[in-house]
């Protein structure tokens, strides 16, 4: 994988190389992405769906082909691709459509690896519809205990949402048989995809899932623009959650009637410009190959894990060996913040914190911890100079 694809690999950072260790937040953005918005923005932008001239058809035209080109990525419908301003989004717009339709006394049923956007609002939801929640265990290894999940999952249970690689512990979820059960049961599945879409190819077809998330940032794209899978035949029947321009057939001052789903759920001006950038982001993971991204990752994940374990003092939140693209570690003896700090100063960007996963992080006996995750563009020399770096900020503080 070639960094020259990204122009921020140019810049340096106090004086420094930058090695971009947290993709799992937000990745960087290739040339093209740049470039296909700045092209939009510059030659052919004006609003969707409305004007009746040129450039609004134009612009309808990308706007619409990016829906297109998520659907070929991840093996869906044009129709059951809704556009969000992130995963984030995109999991509020299920609570508050299909979660309205709940009653008190069902169950949704999460995992304790669930990232704060596929927990706080079933917590909302929970509050004021009177839905339970239940939580299938994890274990120390940072799997998702079948068994425990099995024992939780009853005719009560409404929703199914989890996560497809938790964004802390590293580790793929089995999506595909949690889904086939949670049907068997009588529930729907909405699955959390922000990190597992990145570093593996997806077929909602292959997953059967009802509902799947993700926020463009992460694709390689821009921040702002997100999409939504659901099917259609669902969300047809299902009152929208926002109400503005667009989403109606009709409006007089007595009621108003809705479009079809994907409009139905996308009121006002969507991101326009941010769409055509997620789009030109996926077509550069396809000209890549995904294959060919996932043979990479897999040897540069390799190489970290091999060379941070080798580090003494260092204390792995679950199971190294399990971890596809990221690992969140404490160093005994040190605070996290600090080693962060110091990283940064060498030009080594990493996260710490809980990594907006509280609960899964204090399952683990911790309130922070320093979480490197890699996107294509990191290779073995970044691995090398992290560890490295890393004795650096242990020498220091020591």
């Amino acid at each position: 994988m070639n960094k020259k694809d990204f122009p921020i690999f140019n810049e340096k950072i106090y004086g420094n190389p930058l090695i971009f260790l947290d993709s799992a937040a937000s990745a960087q953005k290739p040339e093209t992405v740049l470039a296909a918005m700045e092209k939009m923005a510059r030659t052919y932008y004006a609003n969707v769906h409305r004007g009746a001239y040129y450039l609004s058809e134009m612009s309808t035209i990308a706007y619409e082909d990016a829906r297109k080109t998520v659907a070929r990525f991840i093996g869906a419908r044009e129709k059951d691709v809704i556009f969000v301003r992130g995963a984030t989004e995109g999991m509020n717009l299920v609570a508050q459509t299909y979660g309205r339709t709940l009653l008190p006394g069902d169950e949704i049923l999460l995992s304790e690896a669930e990232h704060h956007s596929n927990l706080v609002p079933w917590q909302l939801l929970a509050a004021e519809k009177g839905v339970l929640l239940r939580f299938a265990r994890v274990t120390d290894d940072g799997l998702l205990d079948m068994d425990d999940f099995k024992s939780k999952l009853s005719s009560k249970t409404k929703l199914v949402g989890m996560t497809h690689m938790s964004n802390v512990l590293g580790t793929l979820f089995p999506i595909k048989e949690v889904t086939r059960l949670a049907h068997e049961s009588g529930a729907l599945v909405l699955i959390d995809g922000c990190q597992g879409i990145v570093h593996e190819k997806v077929d909602m077809r292959d997953i059967g899932c009802d509902f799947y998330a993700s926020s463009g940032h992460k694709l390689y794209g821009p921040t702002g623009i997100g999409f939504l899978y659901a099917k259609a035949e669902l969300m047809n029947t299902l009152s929208p959650w926002q109400g503005g321009g667009d989403m109606v057939k009709t409006v007089t001052f007595e009621k108003s009637t809705f479009a079809e789903t994907p409009a139905r759920f996308e009121a006002g001006t969507p991101a326009i410009v941010e769409a055509v950038g997620l789009a030109a982001a996926l077509r550069y993971l396809e000209g890549l190959t995904l294959n060919a991204i996932e043979t990479h990752e897999e040897t540069v994940m390799n190489a970290l894990k091999d060379e941070l374990w080798s580090v003494q003092g260092v204390k792995p939140l679950g199971n190294m060996a399990l971890k596809k693209s990221l690992i969140s570690f404490n160093i005994e003896g040190f605070h996290p913040q600090d080693i962060a700090m110091l990283l940064d100063k060498q030009g080594i960007a990493v996260r710490v914190g809980h990594h907006c996963a509280e609960p899964v992080t204090e399952k683990y006996g911790v309130s922070s911890s320093i979480r490197a995750s890699i996107g294509l563009y990191n290779d073995l020399e970044d691995v090398a100079a992290f560890i490295k770096a890393l004795e650096k900020a242990k020498a220091i503080l020591a």
